[in-house]
């Protein structure tokens, strides 16, 4: 068996935590993607973007976003707009329940929050259609605050390197993806180590065919080399 794909000796949790930030913010600064929400720390922008981003690939999100903010420049005007046209806008993205939970929270941002995105985690949270993942990538990406976000690229990095058994999707398994989501992020680099996260899931980390053998997590990897996980990986 050539050396690489030899069982690899156990590492410590600090040691392997410490690889993990270092090469993940190193690997991120040559191959993080141009995307057009990371030129604003607009609130609202942002939020747009991460509901688009919902079950739908990037590429595809890029120009309805930047059609969907010239028409919807702010709360107020999505507030105020007809629904129908707002559906029309969305199209064809699918997932024609976001564009009304959108819609329904710049409602309650104008009405609550003078038109502002809120900036607490619990005020997030009470929007109807903000869950913890989008509440975290608001604080995170708009707010630059540590706080953790949990994606399906992100969870899968997360199994893979830290060696989370369980339905990621159910406690405690989902706990614990959550409570490690927190604590890999160095303090006060949350916007950067999050993107970080997101893009190195969704172009190295991949769930089929992942890059494991130009990874930079090879030494600390617990599923390294086939990026397996021995249960719902």
């Amino acid at each position: 068996m050539p050396p690489a794909f030899r069982k690899r000796p156990r590492v410590a949790h600090a040691r392997r935590l410490q690889h993990f930030r270092r090469h993940l913010l190193r690997w991120y600064a040559t191959h993080q993607r141009p995307l057009p929400w990371r030129r604003t720390r607009d609130p609202y922008a942002i939020l747009v973007s991460e509901i688009m981003l919902q079950q739908t690939q990037v590429d595809r999100v890029i120009p309805k976003y930047h059609e969907f903010l010239r028409k919807y420049p702010t709360t107020r005007a999505l507030a105020t707009a007809n629904p129908r046209e707002v559906r029309k806008t969305w199209y064809p993205l699918g997932y024609n329940i976001r564009p009304a939970r959108l819609q329904e929270i710049a409602r309650e941002a104008v009405t609550k929050y003078g038109g502002a995105i809120p900036n607490r985690h619990e005020d997030l949270m009470a929007m109807d259609g903000v869950g913890r993942y989008t509440a975290g990538a608001v604080l995170s990406f708009a707010f630059r605050k540590d706080a953790p976000i949990l994606d399906t690229n992100v969870r899968r990095v997360l199994r893979r390197v830290f060696g989370v058994h369980g339905d990621p999707m159910r406690a405690p398994a989902q706990q614990r993806l959550w409570d490690l989501a927190a604590a890999v992020i160095p303090k006060g680099k949350g916007y950067v180590f999050n993107q970080a996260l997101m893009d190195f899931g969704a172009t190295l980390c991949t769930a089929r065919k992942p890059a494991c053998l130009v990874c930079p997590m090879q030494l600390v990897c617990t599923a390294y080399p086939d990026g397996r996980v021995d249960d719902h990986g």
